[in-house]
């Protein structure tokens, strides 16, 4: 299993907690990825809106993409997963940022496509927002062109969205960055299967993990392609000592009581087609990430995860709050029981 945390670009990922003691800088980000590198996480997304998902559209938030080139150059070791939606983007000069990103990790870095669901966002900041369908199709065709200015040199397209022509892109990136990629619609599987190198999901249980990742493979071998290359889930976690103090921290945190933090949840389930609804208290944190039920004592979500793991998901891309102290508390207690080589760190939180 591989460990992966969310680059926290929004102050938190509670909708019913104001202060969650994770300042919205540089400085923290840079402190968790250094954190992240000595205690056994391997990877980390950086999550891209514009708008404040979590506190509110008025909240401050980061930008993606100056985030992961400004982590890669601080850290050695972790895998920058970055998102990027097309309708925000230009994807031959997406390919150039990916490329120079590529140079300053030494191969590190690596996407995470998305298609978007967010109206509100695009109407403040001018992004390219259509029909359901329509945005998986744009989001195909970015990613060929990305792709074939990776590997072409001069490179031309002509298609329903991007015209590219005689275009050079140098140096071209030492390792070919890696696809991710989610959807639950038709039109969604359909697209990540012919574009993507490895899926994502948000959080579930392990039932519908296996069956998730059973008819995504089926759909690979359908098509021709080779297997994906990996099986992402996002998760929120609670550890503590007891699992009465494990359930009492999750019944604080679905309290369901901030209408601000509730702005983009109409959006989010209108303009998706999810499998799952979220009710509002599952949308209290981020990404559907309770599902998973990361929810108890160290051995209890240790054997969690190994559940996950033999339903075939082998990447976990986990929330916690506060991120630093938690994240470090999953790293000395939970990581060893899932990977027993991997030895508990023994520095304190810094």
């Amino acid at each position: 299993m591989r460990f992966g945390y969310w680059t926290p670009l929004f102050g938190g990922w509670l909708r019913n907690v104001d202060n969650e003691n994770m300042p919205v800088t540089f400085d923290y980000v840079k402190r968790l990825a250094q954190r992240a590198e000595r205690i056994g996480f391997d990877l980390t997304l950086v999550p891209e809106l514009n708008l404040n998902d979590i506190k509110g559209t008025a909240a401050p938030s980061l930008e993606a993409w100056s985030l992961a080139a400004a982590i890669a150059a601080t850290t050695e070791r972790l895998e920058i997963m970055a998102a990027m939606r097309p309708g925000y983007h230009l994807p031959a000069v997406t390919a150039k940022q990916a490329a120079t990103i590529d140079d300053i990790s030494c191969g590190r870095f690596t996407f995470n496509v998305v298609s978007a669901w967010w109206a509100e966002e695009a109407k403040q900041y001018g992004g390219i927002f259509s029909e359901h369908d329509d945005r998986y199709k744009r989001t195909a065709e970015f990613v060929e062109v990305m792709k074939g200015m990776w590997r072409e040199t001069p490179y031309s397209f002509s298609g329903e969205y991007y015209d590219v022509q005689n275009a050079h892109l140098e140096p071209k990136p030492r390792v070919t960055p890696r696809i991710y990629a989610g959807g639950e619609s038709e039109a969604g599987k359909a697209a990540i299967t012919g574009y993507a190198d490895a899926y994502v999901t948000h959080g579930g249980t392990v039932e519908e993990l296996r069956t998730k990742i059973a008819e995504m493979q089926q759909r690979r071998v359908d098509a021709g392609l080779p297997p994906f290359e990996a099986f992402g889930m996002a998760a929120y976690v609670i550890v503590r000592e007891t699992e009465e103090e494990a359930q009492a921290e999750l019944a604080r945190i679905t309290d369901v009581q901030h209408g601000n933090a509730y702005e983009s949840y109409q959006d989010f389930i209108s303009k998706s087609q999810l499998e799952h609804v979220p009710s509002l208290e599952d949308y209290s944190v981020s990404n559907r990430g309770l599902r998973p039920g990361f929810v108890g004592t160290p051995s209890q979500v240790a054997d969690r995860i190994k559940e996950f793991e033999d339903a075939g998901v082998d990447t976990l891309l986990l929330q916690f709050s506060p991120q630093l102290e938690e994240m470090d508390r999953f790293g000395e207690q939970v990581i060893p029981l899932v990977r027993p080589s991997v030895a508990a760190p023994s520095e304190a939180v810094v």
